[in-house]
C-alpha cells in the first residue's frame, strides 16, 4: 500500500430543508388553519481518529465530501428528517489545517476521537411557526440555511516511540530492517527512502515503534527536498536515533548538519533526547573507528563512551542501541505521566471550593 502523508480536501455540511407551506383541508372543516412543517437540520462532517489506518492514500482519488441535505418540511406539522452525517476516517497523528496550511484546526491523537468540524445548517421554518392573533392563515415560510464549506489539508505526522534521523545513504533503512521485520528499499545510493517507514522492535521483552524517515539534506529545515514534510514525522517521538556514516570523512559535518537543520526546524526536536550512533563499522578498521568516534564526540561535545558503534549490515552492536533506545523511552514516558498527573492536580485545585 502506498504511503501518503498530505492530502488537500473540499469538505461541505448539508443545508438545511426548507419550511413547508401547508393548511389543514379536512371534511367539515372550514378553515384548518395552517399546518406546515419545519426543514430538517443538514448533516455535520464529521473527523473520526481511527485503529489501523497508517496512510491517507484514501484521500487521494476522491477529494470532495459532502454531507446530506436535511429533508424538506411535510404537511400536517411533520418535520424534516435530518441530513446524514458524513465521516472521514483519519489515522492516529493527522492534524487538519485550513487552507493556507498553516493554521491548525484538528490534531487527531487518540483513537476513536471524533470532532465536528462542519456543522450542517438548521432548518427552516413552516407556515405554522408565523400564525398568530391577526394572522391566522400566514403564507409565509423560511428556507433552509446553507452548510458550511471549505477547502482543508490533512497532514500525517507518524506517532513512534523512537525516530531515525540522519543525512541520505547513512544506513537508516538498513538499521530498521536490522532490528525488525519491516522491509524497507535498501539500495546503494542517497533517497532510496521516499517515504517514511515503520517498524515494530522488540528488545528484552519489551517492543516499541521505530520510524525511519527519508535523509535530511541542506536546507531541509526550510522545505528543501521536502525536509518539512519529513521532518514532521519524528516531531512527535519520544527519542531520536541519530545515524552518522562512518565510511565518511567528515563525520562531525554531518552531525552538524543535521542537527542546524533540526534546530531550525524548531517543535522542539533539538531538545529531544538522542542516542548518536556511528554507523557502518563494519567497512572500518580499528584506528578509523577510534578516530572518527573521537570526532564525533567532539562534535557532540560528550565523551567518546557515549558514541555507541553499529553496523546494521553485520548486526554489529545493534541489541545495545535499542536497549539504549528502550531506556530513553521509558524515561520519556515516566516524565510525560508525571507531567498528566501534575496537570490532573492542578486541574483539581484549580476546580475545589471549600
Amino acid at each position: 500500500m502506498k504511503f501518503l502523508d498530505e492530502a488537500k480536501v473540499f469538505l461541505k455540511s448539508g443545508d438545511g430543508g426548507s419550511g413547508c407551506m401547508s393548511f389543514r383541508r379536512e371534511k367539515y372543516i372550514e378553515f384548518g388553519g395552517p399546518d406546515g412543517g419545519d426543514g430538517g437540520r443538514g448533516g455535520d462532517v464529521i473527523i473520526e481518529c481511527a485503529d489501523g489506518l497508517n496512510t491517507l492514500i484514501d484521500f487521494r482519488y476522491q477529494q470532495h465530501f459532502k454531507a446530506g441535505r436535511g429533508n424538506h418540511g411535510m404537511g400536517k406539522n411533520r418535520t424534516g428528517g435530518r441530513g446524514n452525517d458524513i465521516v472521514l476516517k483519519v489515522p492516529v497523528g493527522t492534524q487538519i489545517l485550513d487552507d493556507d496550511k498553516e493554521t491548525v484546526l484538528l490534531d487527531m491523537t487518540h483513537v476513536g476521537e471524533r470532532v465536528v468540524l462542519l456543522k450542517g445548517g438548521d432548518g427552516g421554518l413552516g407556515n405554522t411557526r408565523f400564525k398568530s392573533s391577526t394572522n391566522r392563515a400566514p403564507r409565509k415560510t423560511i428556507p433552509g440555511f446553507p452548510g458550511e464549506e471549505r477547502w482543508v489539508w490533512l497532514r500525517l505526522k507518524l506517532i513512534a516511540d523512537a525516530g531515525l534521523v540522519g543525512l541520505p545513504n547513512a544506513g537508516k533503512s538498513t538499521f530498521l530492517s536490522a532490528c525488525s521485520r519491516a522491509k524497507p528499499k535498501i539500495a546503494d545510493y542517497p533517497f532510496t527512502t521516499l517515504h517514511p517507514n515503520l517498524g515494530v522492535v522488540a528488545v528484552d521483552q519489551r517492543s516499541f515503534v521505530l520510524a525511519d524517515i527519508p535523509g535530511l539534506i541542506e536546507g531541509a529545515s526550510e522545505g528543501a527536498g521536502l525536509g518539512t514534510r519529513f521532518l514532521g514525522h519524528v516531531e512527535r517521538c519520544r527519542v531520536l536515533l541519530h545515524l552518522v556514516d562512518g565510511t565518511q570523512e567528515d563525520v562531525a559535518g554531518a552531525y552538524r548538519q543535521v542537527r542546524h537543520e533540526m534546530k531550525a526546524y524548531g517543535g522542539g526536536l533539538a531538545d529531544k533526547p538522542e542516542v548518536l550512533a556511528l554507523n557502518k563499522i563494519d567497512a572500518l578498521d580499528d584506528d578509523e573507528i577510534k578516530e572518527r568516534s573521537k570526532a564525533l564526540a567532539r562534535a557532540a561535545k560528550c565523551k567518546m563512551a557515549d558514541i555507541m558503534l553499529v553496523s546494521g549490515v553485520a548486526g554489529t552492536g545493534v541489541p545495545e542501541v535499542l536497549r539504549a533506545l528502550v531506556a530513553e523511552i521509558g524515561d520519556a514516558r515516566a516524565a510525560d505521566a508525571e507531567d498528566g498527573e501534575a496537570e490532573d492536580e492542578g486541574a483539581a485545585q484549580g476546580t475545589w471550593t471549600p
